[in-house]
């Protein structure tokens, strides 16, 4: 899909809920600057899908989850779900943090579907993509050129305005 055609937008971090005063909402996560992409290896499409936030998304409904691989069976789509952290500096937005965790989903026709993944594993890598990491090193190269192809038209000025980090990745 191309970045020109997208509707969402990635969410921008937004000022303190409670105006540092310490009251209501303190020792809770803002999620307010993180925007969840979803990697569908097989059909090489990348899009943002805020529901994976709750562990809705599209690919996620529907789908009885383990944390066993084996739970899936042989024959299973391919999914990376990236959180995605974007930082507003002088310059403008960027992307500050980026991690993925993979998701498998059984290609099996039935009204619920078997599925793998580790809410652990998403859960650490969502805190580290907020703590401004980047941890794609376990991505294959497809999906990880899928990600970088996508963040790269998505908005160039975000690409630029990153870390360098973020661009070694992409080599």
């Amino acid at each position: 899909m191309e970045a020109s055609k997208q509707k969402a937008q990635f969410t921008i971090l937004s000022s303190d809920s409670t105006n540092g005063d310490g009251g209501f909402g303190v020792g809770t996560l803002d999620l307010n600057n993180i925007t969840p992409l979803i990697i569908d290896v097989d059909h090489e499409e990348v899009f943002i899908d805020m529901e994976a936030l709750h562990g809705r998304s599209r690919i996620e409904k529907k789908v009885r989850f383990s944390p066993e691989r084996e739970h899936v069976g042989e024959s299973f789509h391919t999914y990376w779900i990236v959180w995605l952290a974007m930082e507003t500096s002088i310059n403008g937005p960027y992307y500050a943090g980026c991690t993925a965790s993979e998701v498998l989903v059984s290609k099996e026709e039935k009204r619920i579907k078997l599925g793998y993944k580790s809410l652990p594993e998403q859960v650490n890598m969502l805190d580290k993509a907020m703590k401004g990491k980047f941890i794609l090193d376990h991505l294959d190269p497809k999906p990880k050129e899928l990600l970088f192809r996508f963040l790269k038209n998505f908005n160039i000025n975000y690409w630029e305005q990153s870390p360098q980090l973020l661009k070694e990745e992409s080599r």
